[in-house]
């Protein structure tokens, strides 16, 4: 839709009429031996000059520039380009960009959630015969990319860091809400304290309050387990999912269920996988490594190429001459 703009440089026919059109007024005086003469009808001859062309050239290219940005004008000028993810290891990137051959190649940081989608907004910028490389944790898309231009994805998944979370338990039944957490194996460790403190021992990531009394006021987590819901006056009219009562409240998001404490292995691992699936956001899958073909058939996205700020710029540049040029005329 956008290059049906450059249907307008008809237009430019108008400043050119507009500055052919002859500009000097006709002033009549009369002659004392006019009565002398027959009478007649005073004829006009309208003449066409150039008037004022800088002024005529400056105010025709602000018009081609009008166009040119409402068309969205991109040149294809990249070439190779190696396209790195936030976050990527700076050794293994440039030891893949050497086997790949591309070490003279442009090197690009793109976003590390969406790089084919910056790559589809910019598909327009590359010349025909350009090759990418893109290198990182690449995220699996939900469909096949499709590009004009050669591929290579070669992705590496980041190792699983050990990470330590505090979790605060307040309740009679302590040990078996400790049993659940003794048998997690992996490289996420669990920090188990009994005191409801925020502020001395850090925030705590999970809070299992397991007694009627009502928890202080300065306590503050991202997840509550409400094993007594006597003390959460909100989760009486609670919504419920996956047989959990979940609300929200001042303190953070709250969960309760009457078969809590787990009582079996099945149980707390149905509770953990709930946890995890519910609370925290889903880890993208590592797109694994391979070469993707171009499509001749795919149509890049209508977005603003690399030359749409260059125009705009341009623009305001023209229209400033423009202005002090038209002032100067009427002088």
């Amino acid at each position: 839709m956008n290059v049906l703009w450059w249907l307008g440089l008809a237009v430019l026919a108008l400043p050119v009429l507009w500055h052919r059109q002859r500009r000097q007024r006709i002033r009549q005086e009369p002659l004392a031996t006019a009565r002398f003469l027959p009478r007649a009808d005073p004829q006009q001859l309208r003449v066409w000059r150039w008037t004022e062309r800088l002024l005529l050239l400056v105010r025709c290219l602000l018009l081609v520039a009008v166009i040119a940005w409402l068309a969205d004008l991109v040149l294809p000028w990249r070439r190779d380009a190696v396209l790195i993810l936030a976050g990527t290891d700076t050794v293994w990137a440039e030891r893949q960009i050497k086997q790949a051959g591309l070490y003279d190649a442009s090197w690009i940081a793109v976003p590390a959630d969406d790089p084919f989608g910056w790559l589809a907004r910019h598909d327009r910028e590359w010349r025909p015969d350009s090759r990418l490389l893109v290198l990182g944790n690449v995220p699996m898309p939900a469909m096949p990319p499709r590009s004009r231009h050669r591929i290579e994805v070669r992705s590496k998944a980041p190792p699983f860091a050990s990470t330590e979370q505090r979790v605060v338990i307040v309740s009679q039944r302590a040990g078996r809400w400790r049993a659940m957490f003794a048998a997690l194996d992996g490289p996420r460790r669990y920090k188990i304290d009994e005191v409801p403190d925020g502020t001395a021992y850090g925030a705590p990531e999970l809070v299992i309050w397991d007694v009627p009394q009502a928890p202080p006021a300065s306590l503050r987590a991202p997840l509550w387990w409400a094993g007594d819901q006597a003390a959460f006056p909100e989760l009486k009219k609670a919504a419920q999912a996956d047989g959990i009562r979940y609300a929200d409240s001042a303190r953070g998001r709250v969960w309760a269920s009457g078969a809590w404490p787990p009582a079996g292995p099945d149980a707390a691992r149905r509770l953990f996988e709930s946890w995890q699936r519910l609370h925290y956001a889903p880890v993208p899958y590592t797109m694994p490594s391979q070469l993707i073909a171009p499509a001749s058939s795919a149509t890049p996205f209508q977005a603003s190429g690399a030359l749409r700020y260059l125009l705009t710029l341009i623009l305001l540049g023209l229209f400033a001459v423009e202005r002090i040029l038209a002032h100067a005329s009427r002088r």
